[in-house]
């Protein structure tokens, strides 16, 4: 039977993209507030970072556990609990009078953020019925790729013009408004029975996460070797975590409630919809990495001017979004995903072709919109598609691991495109700066090509205006210190355009392995099975009184 609820799903949907907005915002609006941050905590720039990946960490490891007590305790309860806690911990992080409460803070707001995540998934799949669940995915899908493109422009206008707290406190307002209209619109939908929480399971899954997450975020900073203050490696740290992945999938075999049921994957499209899911997020957070260094770095743009510069590429996601659900609630998710693949791979493909020293905002335009229109054709239909045969007793499970994959995907995509950028970097820059030291005194020609070498191995500097951390030789002459400066520029802004091309063949070659998945897609079912499949059938909702 029909789920019947007094309340309207459209508002509903509009307070869970309102919650779904600000956790995902959050993952990219502190990275063009780190140079205030250093200046106003006294910071050291390991403790910045932190304040970065101790939310994106928390974040990743958490979600599965949480889609599952959303299962036993409710999704809009657990919404409304996870967005308060969101919401204190805001106010806790712009009141933060040094680094290590700011970390503490963004703790506790990436454990909020990871108990709403996928509470919001699971409802908007359960108050739409089939036939109108993918539009609604796709302005969720819309809302997902604006939060996760928009983090440095609003970042950057808020650093500029108010102050790098305000980055915090805006949520305030909206997540205080989001609780009240989160109990009076959004129905209190309930699980046809109980269910326990399989704590081995979260125990085995909650460490393997964290090995995994926490190494891939961290393994640039120690050039995978040692952590310090340990006696581990980055990669034995990611194989620990593997080993406890491992183990948790062995132990959920055996669990009659199991944390991650492990039926989900007897669902050929749940399987892909996982791998897809990661993909993107893979492509996504990799191109963003390396287009943000680009436009900031190479190009000399400020912060809005590079958000301005990527606005074809959110309005496109934007536009996009809600139609391509429509069209997958219709045929099915394989054509559109798979022209969705081949699009965004297309779309970077073309950044890369067009990039130079000379290129400016209107360079991009087409090739963004480009890549804009094919994510616009991946999330919703990824979401759609993922949840249409889920049952009723596995979606926050479900929803769970599908919001893991992302955010797991995206720490592979900015870990492998930062290590082949540092390594492209490293030929290309030499190379350069072998070219060019002929304009140096021979006796200095040597020292300055060795200084790139010796920025590598430090890491190289590529923050805004930067030139990879390379220093002129000791010795020189006041009179030639200004043209060494500009070769090491030279040398920098060449060597980048130089290695970005390979470098984004990396995300170019995950949409193209995409793509050839999309062919895997199973079509999809008859009307009257997919009504049988409708998840809203095994579900209630609670009297309004529960409120």
């Amino acid at each position: 039977m029909q789920v019947e609820s007094k309340k309207n799903p459209w508002l509903a949907l509009l307070v869970l993209c309102l919650g779904f907005f600000v956790i995902l915002l959050d993952t990219t609006i502190v990275n063009v507030a780190i140079p205030t941050m250093l200046d106003s905590l006294h910071a050291s720039l390991d403790q910045i970072l932190w304040v970065i990946n101790a939310y994106l960490l928390t974040l990743a490891v958490l979600l599965v556990t949480a889609g599952r007590i959303g299962d036993i305790l409710g999704q809009r309860n657990l919404f409304a609990f996870g967005l308060g806690l969101f919401t204190l911990a805001s106010m806790l992080c712009g009141i933060s009078s040094d680094a290590n409460q700011l970390i503490a803070a963004r703790i506790v707001q990436g454990v909020g953020a990871a108990i709403m995540s996928p509470q919001a998934l699971v409802i908007v799949t359960t108050i739409f019925p089939a036939e109108r669940r993918g539009a609604a995915l796709g302005i969720m899908g819309a809302v997902t790729a604006l939060a996760s493109v928009a983090g440095p422009t609003l970042g950057g206008v808020i650093v500029t013009y108010l102050n790098w707290r305000w980055i915090f406190f805006v949520n305030l307002p909206i997540g205080l408004a989001g609780i009240a209209l989160t109990f009076a619109l959004v129905p209190d939908l309930r699980p046809g029975r109980r269910h326990r929480l399989d704590l081995v399971g979260v125990t085995l899954a909650t460490a393997g996460l964290f090995g995994v997450v926490f190494g891939l975020i961290e393994g640039q900073r120690y050039d995978w070797g040692a952590v310090a203050g340990t006696p581990l490696t980055i990669l034995e740290i990611i194989a620990g975590g593997v080993v406890l992945l491992g183990a948790f999938l062995l132990w959920e075999r055996f669990q009659s409630e199991p944390l991650l049921p492990l039926d989900l994957f007897k669902n050929r499209n749940y399987s892909i919809m996982v791998w897809l899911s990661a993909v993107s997020f893979f492509g996504m957070f990799g191109f963003m990495f390396a287009t943000t260094i680009d436009f900031q770095t190479v190009l000399g743009m400020s912060a809005i001017q590079a958000g301005l510069t990527s606005l074809p590429l959110t309005l496109a996601i934007m536009v996009v979004s809600p139609f391509a659900g429509r069209i997958t609630d219709r045929i099915g998710g394989r054509y559109i995903l798979l022209v969705g693949s081949g699009l965004f791979g297309a779309g970077i493909a073309g950044v890369a072709w067009v990039e130079s020293l000379t290129a400016n905002s209107f360079t991009f335009a087409v090739p963004l919109a480009v890549a804009g229109i094919g994510m616009g054709c991946m999330i919703a239909p990824i979401m759609t598609v993922a949840m249409h045969d889920v049952k009723p007793v596995m979606a926050g499970a479900a929803s769970g691991l599908l919001n893991t994959t992302r955010q797991v995907g995206a720490a592979i995509g900015a870990a492998v495109v930062g290590a082949v950028m540092q390594n492209q970097l490293v030929t290309a820059m030499h190379d350069r700066a072998v070219t060019v030291s002929a304009q140096l005194p021979p006796q200095y020609r040597q020292q300055f090509i060795d200084g790139f070498a010796t920025a590598a191995k430090n890491g190289f500097e590529v923050g805004r205006g930067q030139s990879g951390g390379a220093q002129a030789p000791a010795g020189l002459p006041p009179q030639a210190a200004q043209l060494v400066q500009q070769l090491i520029h030279d040398v920098f802004v060449n060597g980048f355009v130089t290695a970005l091309r390979p470098t984004l063949a990396v995300p170019v070659a995950g949409f193209a392995l995409a793509a050839v998945s999309c062919v895997l897609i199973a079509r999809r079912r008859s009307a009257g099975a997919d009504s049988a499949a409708d998840p809203n059938v095994a579900l209630k909702v609670a009297p309004e009184s529960a409120a």
